[in-house]
């Protein structure tokens, strides 16, 4: 389990300051999250064709939640990927790819206001209005 995890399990009064939303609402965000994605990946895995059995391949180092506060950290403050792999325990890229894969699925989870909450500085905000992840 990541440190950061941790300390918020440990000190719930501090998500807000660390991930930008309150620990209540970071439960039910983790909840629906984990539960979104797992809608998606089985409807993924309907259309595809094996040819191999399925559950092969490295498993992640980082659990849902981990993936997902790593994703809030990174929104709320803004730090290179680099950090928060660090941080976290993977590596640049993997913070990278980890954040890309979750943000579209957060969005679809929270209104824009919390997203905003999370969002700490206008260049957050910038570099999401230059994606598209509709």
């Amino acid at each position: 389990m990541s440190k950061v995890l941790e300390h918020i399990q440990n000190n719930p009064q501090d998500a807000q300051r660390l991930v930008g939303i309150k620990y209540q609402q970071l439960e039910k965000l983790l909840e629906q999250a984990i539960e979104l994605n797992k809608h998606k990946r089985e409807l993924s895995s309907l259309k595809k064709v094996r040819i191999i059995a399925a559950g092969g391949g490295r498993k992640p180092k980082l659990s849902p939640k981990e993936q997902i506060i790593l994703t809030l950290t990174y929104l709320r403050h803004t730090t290179t990927f680099q950090l928060l792999g660090i941080q976290f325990g993977v590596s640049e890229t993997t913070a990278n790819d980890t954040f890309n894969y979750w943000l579209p699925l957060l969005r679809e989870l929270l209104p824009s206001s919390l997203l905003e909450q999370a969002k700490k500085t206008p260049t957050t905000a910038r570099l999401l209005k230059k994606r598209d992840f509709n």
